[in-house]
């Protein structure tokens, strides 16, 4: 059997990216862990506040937003979460951000035939030659402890192609950033995407979504689209607003959707 590839992680390279502007800033690789999130959350309520990142190679038990399971293997996704103390006057629409910020570092510069959308509340998309497929995801969560806010933002991507076990007819295969760039690979995407993440939420903490809105609209996959919800409702889309709110038009008016247990999926 031949021996497996290490992956170079460029570690080193991130750390002075962001350390100046993040003091006390950290880095660490974990081959296997259950759920980044989950281990970050535990360091905090053991008293670990610092600001981290913590990336796995392998995930066995990642968590997506509604309790869904995120399947992660060695090279195919990439999977991390950034933790830090953060105190903005409003946290709401910072999942969206984070996206935008996610989906501007990511997509490939003026191509023609694809485009990386964002779904509200927390989901990128790989919209290429008129098919939408799911290409990445975020899980916020935030924590008090001892009288200091919390948030672990877990993101995971797909970078490699994967099998795909259909289940119904309808049922599309996720997209991943091979599609986009053929070369693409775990930690150069890594070293893309998170000094401008880190950016983003600074920038969250201090003037919250409003600066965002427009760049999110820029790829709001729902816009004006017929919407189904979890709990029965339909509407139409018509953007956000500055907090991060869906606006949806229905049968009795127009309504500001703020729930991130509602599931929501065009119709």
């Amino acid at each position: 059997m031949l021996p497996i590839e290490p992956i170079r992680w460029p570690l080193e390279a991130i750390w002075q990216a962001i350390e100046p502007n993040l003091p006390g800033f950290t880095c660490e690789v974990l081959p296997v862990v259950g759920s980044t999130n989950t281990e970050l959350m535990r360091r905090f309520k053991t008293g670990q506040p610092e600001a981290a990142l913590l990336l796995a190679e392998q995930q066995s038990a990642g968590r997506g937003r509604l309790g869904r399971q995120w399947h992660s293997q060695r090279g195919d996704s990439l999977t991390f979460s950034l933790g830090l103390p953060l105190a903005p006057g409003d946290w709401s629409g910072l999942s969206l951000a984070v996206g935008v910020s996610l989906a501007e570092s990511l997509d490939a510069a003026n191509a023609p035939h694809h485009r990386i959308a964002l779904k509200w509340p927390n989901d990128l998309w790989l919209v290429q030659n008129k098919t939408e497929r799911k290409l990445a995801g975020i899980l916020v969560e935030t924590a008090t402890f001892e009288g200091q806010r919390y948030v672990v933002i877990g993101v995971g991507i797909n970078v490699r192609a994967v099998e795909f076990a259909a289940q119904g007819s309808t049922a599309i295969a996720p997209g991943c950033l091979q599609d986009l760039q053929s070369d693409a690979e775990v930690a150069s995407t890594l070293q893309r995407v998170l000094p401008p993440l880190v950016q983003t939420v600074q920038a969250f903490e201090q003037f919250g979504f409003a600066p965002f809105q427009a760049r999110f609209a820029s790829r709001d996959v729902l816009a004006g689209r017929q919407l189904a919800f979890s709990d029965g409702m339909l509407g139409q889309a018509h953007g956000v607003t500055e907090t991060g709110a869906l606006l949806v038009h229905t049968s009795t008016g127009m309504k500001e959707i703020t729930s991130s247990e509602v599931s929501v999926r065009p119709c």
